[in-house]
This record gives structure tokens, C-alpha cells and sequence, in this order.
């Protein structure tokens, strides 16, 4: 779609784009969702992808991956055998069921910041116990964990000219079994509910993740594993005004598939087990 209330582009944006932050501006990552509707407001784009930020950079403290990485990038990113999630990020970014040309555009920061519920890179990172680095257009940087950053349904912390520089997944995250589960009423459609149990090997603490049935994601932690009566309490002590109506599902259709597949993911993760 043509934007055209866009009177300027900032093609070559300074080290710190806060800093030149006006009213009427809007950060140019993909673009996919940006382009995708009418944007009256805007009156410039600062374009981030000039900055040539790092898509993705393993280290011995974890995974850091910049706001510009593409879907694409992180998808073929190469895991290391010692490395236990590779499954969840490819699965996450096929969620966005799109087409070849939209993984090439779009970023994983750009889908966090949206902040829909069914945000698959925000399911990731929440599930994989992520920070965020914000910068604000004071120049100031602040950390946000990703549990606490979506707020509710396309809403979330950041302030106006503040912007999400990298996501960074700790290394204990990235040695966590994981087992999900995703439900779409269709082949192509938009996430119901996507959820993520996460273990440590050896270990009886476990968390499960609760996206896309929520407004904003839910963790709920269990210091040893739960039998079904337990998961089912934490499950229906979840607000009845957190989950998500829109024509993908009523709230109690995504409580009941969430209770399903939650017990899903327990087996799972405690297959192997000894008795």
C-alpha cells in the first residue's frame, strides 16, 4: 500500500535514530505489516536496515539477535548440536505461514513490537526467558524482560521514539528441552493458541509459555512437574480478561485446546523419565 501522508524517507540514520525522533515518524525494518495498511499519521520513515545491525550472534552467554534479523536469516540460522531449541525457532517462524517473499522482509523485531498475540517471535523469545535492549530517544538504553514487555493486544512498553535494538536468549535457555504445540483453524491461519513447555535436563522444574490465546503472553512455573490436576488449576487461574476473542477462537476454546495441549507438552517432557 502507498503511504501517502510520507513526505521523507531517512535513508542513512544516525548510530542512535532516537535522537532525531519527531512526531509523525516511524521506524522502516520489513516493512510487511508497516505497508500493509493506511498509516495517516506518518509523515517519516527512519529506515533501521541502513544501520547493518547483526542479525544473529552466538556466544558463550547465549544467543543475541539484532531487531533487523529477518525471519529467513533465523530460520537457516546453523544450530550447534549442544544447542536443544533449534525445533522451536524454525517452528516459530513457520507460524508466520507466509510467503518466501515476506521472510526475506520481515524482522523479528518488527513482529515484536507489533504485539499481536499471535507474534510468534514474541512466543520464542518469552518461552526462551529473553531481554530486550531498548534505546530511547534520550539516548538512555534500558532492558526489559520479553515476559514483560507486550502488555496487552497490539500494546506494549515502549515509549514514543524508543526502539528495540536486540533480543538476547540466555545460554541455560538455549540447553532447555522444549516440546510446543500450535492449533490454526486452518492450514494458513493465524495462530489460536501457541504454547511452549521448557525443561532443563535433569530437572523437575518446568515452564510453559501461553501465547496467542492471550492477550499478552503467560508463564506459568512449576518448581516440580505437575500432575493434571495441577496443570488444569494453573490453567484456569489465568484472568478470564486476559484471554483472546477474535474469529480464530472464543476465550473458552482457546482455554480448553491451551488445557489439552499444555498436558501434551507435560508428557512430552517427561517422556524418558524414570518412574
Amino acid at each position: 500500500m502507498d503511504l501517502n501522508t510520507v513526505t521523507e524517507v531517512v535513508r542513512r540514520p544516525s548510530e542512535r535514530p532516537g535522537t532525531d525522533w519527531r512526531e509523525g515518524d516511524a521506524w522502516l525494518a520489513g516493512g510487511t505489516w508497516l505497508y500493509s495498511t493506511e498509516q495517516p499519521d506518518l509523515r517519516r520513515l527512519i529506515d533501521l536496515t541502513a544501520l547493518d545491525w547483526e542479525p544473529l550472534v552466538l556466544t558463550d552467554e547465549g544467543l543475541e539477535i539484532g531487531a533487523t534479523c529477518t525471519v529467513r536469516d533465523l530460520y537457516a540460522f546453523p544450530w550447534p548440536e549442544d544447542r536443544t531449541p533449534g525445533s522451536l525457532f524454525r517452528a516459530s517462524c513457520e507460524a508466520f505461514l507466509s510467503s518466501f517473499k515476506v521472510w526475506n522482509a520481515a524482522t523479528v523485531g518488527g513482529n515484536i513490537c507489533l504485539s499481536l498475540p499471535a507474534g510468534p517471535m514474541i512466543t520464542l523469545t518469552v518461552a526462551l526467558e529473553a531481554r530486550y535492549e531498548l534505546w530511547a530517544a534520550d539516548g538512555s538504553v534500558r532492558f526489559v524482560d520479553a515476559l514483560d514487555f507486550v502488555t496487552g493486544d497490539h500494546r506494549n512498553v515502549l515509549a514514543p521514539g524508543e526502539l528495540l535494538r536486540r533480543v538476547t536468549i540466555p545460554e541455560h535457555a538455549l540447553r532447555r528441552r522444549t516440546a510446543h504445540r500450535r492449533f490454526s483453524l486452518t492450514r494458513l491461519g493465524r495462530s489460536t493458541v501457541f504454547l511452549v513447555g521448557t525443561r532443563r535436563p535433569h530437572a523437575s522444574q518446568l515452564f510453559l509459555t501461553v501465547t496467542a490465546g492471550t492477550t499478552r503472553p503467560v508463564r506459568i512455573a512449576f518448581d516440580s512437574l505437575p500432575d493434571a490436576r495441577a496443570l488444569r488449576q494453573s490453567i484456569e487461574a489465568v484472568p478470564a480478561d486476559v484471554w483472546f476473542a477474535d474469529p480464530n477462537g472464543t476465550p473458552d476454546h482457546r482455554r480448553h485446546l491451551t488445557r489439552h495441549f499444555a498436558a501434551e507438552i507435560c508428557r512430552e517432557l517427561t517422556a524418558g523419565d524414570p518412574p
